[in-house]
């Protein structure tokens, strides 16, 4: 019996998320860190370390597509837990722990990543990045009603 490649559509790309998310969320429970916390850990690590408290809530509104109560909530759980710091009024910066943890995570998840993609042609990866993106870029016009 030959097993046929599925076309891609929101089913397929759903179960990958969910698939692999399912397998990061083992290195965040052993952390005790959320998915949200690690989004917003990851987005301050990759801005330098220091936002504007407004765009990280918006990062994680627009990215998580969350309300922003909910994400406004896990910028503060995470001040409350000093995996950030307020320097001055209106950013936030990561901390020596929140540093330390998000490498403890990055650390984590690139091992999964590179057991889940092992072997499988660049080209391919490189196909499948401009597809998804296209999505999702779509699939936020038709959130934003610019469908």
């Amino acid at each position: 019996m030959t097993t046929t490649t599925p076309p891609v559509n929101g089913q397929v790309i759903g179960l990958a998320h969910y698939a692999s998310r399912a397998a990061l969320e083992s290195v965040l429970d052993r952390t005790g860190t959320t998915f949200n916390q690690s989004v917003a850990l990851r987005a301050v690590s990759d801005n330098g370390g220091t936002v504007e408290r407004d765009w990280l809530v918006g990062r994680l509104t627009g990215a998580l597509k969350i309300e922003e109560a909910a994400a406004r909530e896990t910028v503060g759980e995470m001040t409350s837990l000093k995996l950030l710091e307020e320097p001055t009024a209106g950013r936030v910066s990561l901390t020596d722990s929140g540093r330390e943890l998000f490498e403890s995570i990055r650390t984590g998840g690139n091992e999964i990543a590179g057991r889940l993609y092992v072997g499988i042609p660049a080209e391919d990866l490189a196909i499948a990045g401009r597809v998804l993106a296209l999505v999702t870029e779509r699939a936020n016009a038709e959130l934003a009603g610019n469908a």
